[in-house]
């Protein structure tokens, strides 16, 4: 288990009955989560008072109800990260504080590579990694299908002060640039992905993770460089092993550049019950 730590702005104060109970800041939020099939032992008035709960629909969605006036948006940070933050129709944020075992862990190969690095980040969302990554010292191509996702990465990037590095934002079909970068013959020393379960091309393409997975990364392999740094998926695949991902690096990556595979879940500290919430799976290749 990979559990996000050292958060100051960020806490998971409690789980149970299929919600979490979390501080983003100063603001207290209350969302489902369907790994917590246990029960709440306690609905305490900080469960009751939560500033906003989010309600899921027995059609689909869901819904905020507001307790408290919060602000549109608000800003959180880490470790000189700074993140906006706010709450979307489908219940997310727009950040994923478990995901801050990996910005650690790839600023530090960053930092002690000893050389430029150049890093690919595919369905790149709103950007932490990529944040991270550029204030480690990368250059950093950011990528994603969605025009609003990449802009708020953009803001997150001014946000934390790293406005002057080289970071490009391309809005596009994420298997179709890694066509053309191949083409152009681009060469990256990193790759970061987190892709969908599910999904759609721009010509509606089907993309199934257990069908494409694989050939994706293969196609990935065609745009590293002769020396690459370290490659990194990320999953939230309900029903995926981490060993699959251990796996396939194993037969590309690994077959390929030797290096070290390391798997596993990736999660958040319970602060109530000192316990763990699984949140995914990560597979990590470094050189």
């Amino acid at each position: 288990m990979y559990a996000a730590q050292d958060w100051k702005d960020y806490e998971l104060i409690d789980t149970g009955g299929g919600e979490k109970l979390e501080r983003w800041g100063s603001i207290i939020l209350r969302r489902p989560d369907p790994q917590i099939i246990w029960p709440l032992a306690k609905e305490t008035g900080v469960w009751r008072n939560a500033d906003a709960h989010y309600h899921r629909s027995s059609s689909g969605g869901g819904r905020w109800e507001y307790k408290n006036d919060i602000p549109e948006r608000w800003t959180i940070s880490y470790h000189g990260l700074s993140f906006h933050i706010k709450p979307t129709s489908f219940k997310h944020t727009g950040l994923f504080p478990e995901q801050a075992v990996n910005w650690t862990w790839m600023m530090d190969k960053i930092r002690s590579a000893g050389r430029p690095i150049r890093v690919l980040n595919l369905f790149a969302y709103t950007g932490g990694a990529s944040v991270a990554c550029a204030s480690a010292g990368a250059e950093v191509c950011h990528v994603d299908a969605s025009k609003g996702v990449v802009q708020w990465a953009k803001e997150n990037l001014q946000l934390s002060g790293l406005g002057h590095r080289p970071v490009r934002f391309i809005t596009d079909d994420v298997f179709k640039f890694v066509q053309r970068e191949q083409r152009r013959g681009s060469k990256y020393d990193a790759i970061i992905m987190d892709p969908p379960s599910y999904g759609r091309g721009p010509n509606g393409e089907t993309w199934k993770l257990e069908t494409n997975l694989y050939p994706f990364v293969e196609s990935c392999m065609n745009i590293l460089t002769d020396k690459p740094l370290f490659f990194l998926i990320n999953s939230y695949t309900t029903g995926l092993s981490a060993t699959v991902l251990h796996n396939i690096l194993s037969l590309s990556l690994g077959r390929s550049y030797g290096g070290k595979i390391s798997c596993g879940e990736i999660g958040l500290p319970i602060t109530a019950t000192k316990l763990t919430l699984p949140c995914g799976i990560l597979g990590r290749w470094e050189a």
